[in-house]
Parts: structure tokens; C-alpha cells; sequence
């Protein structure tokens, strides 16, 4: 597969994972080369409003959430875990707090102020006007144990449940995103593209000069590491 895009490889993984039981947790980091726009499941009918005049590989993923605009600007990851996994939680929500925290605990590790949001805090962001962006954009939005740093979004989840696996996937933002790219290409108004900039940060941003992404990921890889072996989410 070295000629199809670590995109496309992306999702062929994360398919392979739920075709049959997962017996054994497993987890992927995507560093991608180039941009793609990745659609959520349901966002088809999006499809049919692509620009092609960008060029940009347009995919459909499993999971939902929206659109995501992968590029050398985020890191992506996938975890794959059997049904009966002390991680996979009670609820959909709770699958996500183990991650969310592990993702904000490497952060932190790299000089990031960064914290999951917790359910009853993201009630009260909402309730105190927390701004939001487009619904279309998984950066637009805010779900329960997605990161922030400095009340900014900087890390997006999602997620498959099947009767036979879970998988989880996220993206966490390193440098700069170019939004206006993702706007043109999914031809969306380029207000939105601004509005998706203002409410979110990465980790170049946020973690000034002491942030180096190689040092992130390592973190984040050994985290994840310990955290499938034990089973359990680190305090």
C-alpha cells in the first residue's frame, strides 16, 4: 500500500479491525504527508458538493462525527478494542474518558495546558454561550472528553460500536490547520473557515517554543501502550 495515501491506509485499517471479533486491543498513530478531507459516516450527501478544483482526496469514514481535513498539521489515531474491555465503559460517552484524559496527560507532559471535558462541564460551557463552530466540521463542535487547551478545541474524537468491537479514533492538532482548504474544498462559506480558527489552538500555539510534536507523540504512544496493558485509565 505504499502508493495509496496514510489516509486511505487509515481507514483500511480501521475496517480490518471490526470485519470479525476483536480478540486483542490494539492502537495505530497516523502521521500523514499530504492533506485529505475525511467525511463522517453520514455525511454522504457531502459528496456530492466536493470542489475537485482543489485536488484534495475526499474519503468516508466508519465513525461519526465531521468532516476532519488531515494533513502534516494533526496526528491521528485509532484504537481497536474487544467488546468486553474494561476500557469500552458502560455507554458511549464513557468509552471516551479514558482516551480523552490520556490524550490531555501527554499534552500536559510537552508544556500543553490542556484538559477532557468532562460531561457536566461541557453543560456548563454551554450554558455559559461557550462559542461554536460549523456542525459540519468535527473541530466545530465539542463532545464529552474531547480536549481543550485554554478553552480551546486542539483534539476531536469518534467512534464505531459493533456487538463484536469498539473502535475509537481521534485527531489532535499540532500546528496550524488550514481551514480555508477544507472550506473550499467541501464548498462551505469562508466565514467558517475563520470561525473554526478562533476556536481552536495546537500544540505549536498553545505549547510555545517547548513543544516538539516528536516528543508528543512518543508520549502518546507509550501512554497508550501502558494504558491497553493495564486495561485501566490512568488517574
Amino acid at each position: 500500500m505504499a502508493d495509496l495515501s496514510v489516509a486511505v491506509c487509515e481507514q483500511l485499517w480501521n475496517e480490518a479491525q471490526l470485519q470479525s471479533r476483536v480478540t486483542a486491543a490494539v492502537f495505530r498513530l497516523w502521521r500523514y504527508r499530504q492533506p485529505v478531507v475525511v467525511l463522517g459516516c453520514s455525511q454522504r450527501r457531502l459528496l456530492a458538493e466536493v470542489d475537485a478544483h482543489t485536488g484534495l482526496e475526499v474519503l468516508l469514514r466508519e465513525s461519526g462525527g465531521g468532516a476532519v481535513l488531515t494533513g502534516p498539521w494533526m496526528l491521528g489515531l485509532s484504537v481497536a478494542l474487544p467488546p468486553d474491555h474494561p476500557l469500552v465503559g458502560t455507554s458511549p460517552v464513557g468509552s471516551y474518558r479514558w482516551l480523552g484524559e490520556t490524550i490531555a496527560q501527554s499534552l500536559q507532559a510537552c508544556g500543553v495546558p490542556a484538559e477532557a471535558v468532562a460531561p457536566e462541564d461541557l453543560r456548563a460551557r454551554a450554558a455559559a454561550g461557550a462559542p461554536a463552530g460549523p456542525d459540519w466540521a468535527c473541530f466545530g463542535g465539542l463532545s464529552p472528553w474531547e480536549t481543550l487547551s485554554r478553552g480551546r478545541k486542539i483534539a476531536g474524537l469518534a467512534q464505531v460500536r459493533r456487538a463484536h468491537g469498539v473502535l475509537l479514533v481521534g485527531g489532535v492538532l499540532l500546528d496550524r490547520s488550514p481551514w480555508t482548504l477544507l472550506c473550499d474544498t467541501l464548498a462551505r462559506p469562508s466565514h467558517d473557515a475563520q470561525k473554526l480558527a478562533d476556536i481552536t489552538t495546537h500544540g505549536r500555539a498553545a505549547g510555545g517554543t517547548t513543544f516538539d510534536r516528536t516528543n508528543f507523540e512518543r508520549r502518546l504512544e507509550r501512554a497508550l501502550q501502558t494504558c491497553l496493558h493495564r486495561e485501566i485509565c490512568p488517574a
